[in-house]
């Protein structure tokens, strides 16, 4: 059997590239990782263009998703055997019906509306973005102002369809495989309060709270991101 195969899936306001400082830390462990483009149309579409890209792919799968690509996950895998973990990077691990909007509101603490532009799209619904001048406090106040104003101004657009999709799987994947969660105690998007709430639910195998890390602890914080996803690689072998 292959080693796992390390997937990595970002979530809204963010592109593959933002994994870049985890995916160096991985390859220094011979790690096989791939990361996916995450159109952020849909959760149903969206899930389904993972889990063609998984269903491509070698030997068991490590699904590690951010932000909104935890909804992404969480719906791809169910009833995937080749995906053997999950893993949540300060993301949303949802139950049946539960939306990222949902979630988001969980707790108190999110500043995120107050931060982003709404325009419509020519399709019908809406997109939404992060306001460039508000995005480095807001999604990454811990990484360095230069490297935040190039994420703000490369940050891929959600549609408000996609925030507002429920899990329509009957049985969330987090029943049924491990899971591993990590996250910022000063994120911004998703409390660390919701993150504690969705771990202690799904039995998480192990929960990391990084002490002063923002949404962007894939950036900000790649050593503990990176520890979080060899420790799940390690359980699948």
């Amino acid at each position: 059997m292959n080693d796992p195969l390390v997937v990595l899936v970002h979530g809204a306001f963010a592109e593959s590239a933002s994994w870049g400082p985890v995916i160096e830390r991985l390859h220094s462990k011979s790690v096989r990782v791939m990361a996916v483009g995450n159109p952020l149309r849909s959760l149903s579409t969206d899930a389904q263009y993972l889990a063609d890209a998984i269903n491509n792919a070698d030997g068991p799968a490590v699904l590690v998703g951010h932000s909104y690509g935890g909804m992404v996950i969480t719906q791809a895998a169910t009833g995937l055997p080749s995906v053997a973990a999950l893993v949540y990077v300060g993301g949303f691990a949802p139950d049946t019906g539960e939306s990222a909007l949902i979630l988001g509101a969980h707790s108190p603490g999110s500043t995120l509306g107050d931060t982003l532009e709404t325009y419509p799209l020519s399709s019908g619904g809406n997109e939404l973005r992060i306001a460039a001048d508000l995005f480095p406090r807001q999604f990454c106040a811990d990484v360095p102002i230069e490297t935040a104003r190039v994420m703000a101004l490369t940050q891929r657009p959600v549609t408000q369809a996609a925030l507002a999709d429920t899990l329509s799987a009957e049985i969330p994947a987090w029943k049924t495989k491990p899971s591993w969660f990590v996250f910022g105690s000063k994120d911004l998007n998703i409390p660390a309060e919701t993150q504690k709430f969705m771990a202690g639910r799904a039995a998480a195998t192990a929960t990391f709270e990084v002490d002063g890390a923002s949404h962007a602890l894939n950036m900000s914080r790649p050593d503990e991101v990176a520890s979080t996803v060899l420790d799940a690689v390690e359980w699948s072998r």
